[in-house]
């Protein structure tokens, strides 16, 4: 819980040492330690990033739309894309949690994954100031916001538009079981498409589970012949 923040491996993961390290140990604290946490430099990360993607679709894109600006935006500032940006980086890695969070497989979580990336750029924004973070955000969102690199769609999410796109009935989503203790609870959900088919997975919350039984089903249906 008190392992000192490997300062190389940031370094690798932010381009340069850290100028101020106790930035970056905050940003990579999760309140499980008991410790100061990373959720204010979280709130200030999802705004920098939030305001960097938008000042990039605007010039990138002059002939777009409000609603498309904010459709792209909504997506590419998603906890989804967050947390596929830090598993890029193995950003997790350094996260340091309290014994039950890391028993729990906090390590594994998307969420605190998409958290950790954002208070990390609220780090960078505060350690080596607006360039640097805008830099920061390019390098690893820049193909995803030029359309290059198709951002990560959550499960339930594509599965409702999959839906959508052939008439079908929205998703429904059920819970099959709950079991364990309330530290560390394992869900079961089920989740359909009408009569046309149906999937369940497991998962250490109802959101986590309902995202493993929508990308389950997608495949399913994805796999189907037309």
């Amino acid at each position: 819980m008190n392992d000192p923040l490997d300062t190389g491996a940031l370094a690798g993961i932010i381009g340069g040492a850290p100028g101020d390290p106790a930035l970056y140990d905050l940003a990579l604290t999760h309140g499980s330690t008991g410790r100061a946490d990373y959720q204010r430099l979280e709130f200030l990360g999802d705004r920098v990033l939030g305001l960097v993607i938008a000042a990039e679709l605007y010039t990138r894109f002059p002939a777009a739309s409000e609603g498309e600006m904010s459709s792209r935006l909504h997506v590419l500032a998603s906890g989804a894309t967050c947390a596929a940006v830090a598993r890029k980086l193995d950003l997790t890695a350094l996260i340091r949690f309290g014994a039950q969070a890391r028993n729990d497989g906090g390590r594994y979580s998307d969420n605190i994954a998409a958290d950790a990336m954002e208070a990390l750029i609220g780090a960078l924004w505060l350690d080596k100031g607006a360039d640097a973070a805008r830099r920061f955000i390019l390098a690893h969102w820049g193909e995803m916001i030029d359309g290059q690199l198709a951002a990560p769609k959550h499960p339930k999410a594509a599965l409702q538009e999959w839906a959508l796109a052939r008439k079908r009935r929205p998703p429904e989503y059920e819970i099959v079981s709950r079991e364990g203790p309330d530290h560390a609870p394992r869900f079961r959900v089920a989740v359909s498409v009408g009569k046309l088919a149906r999937a369940e997975a497991e998962g250490a919350s109802k959101q986590a589970a309902e995202k493993a039984a929508a990308a389950a089903l997608l495949a399913e249906l994805e796999g189907m012949k037309p």
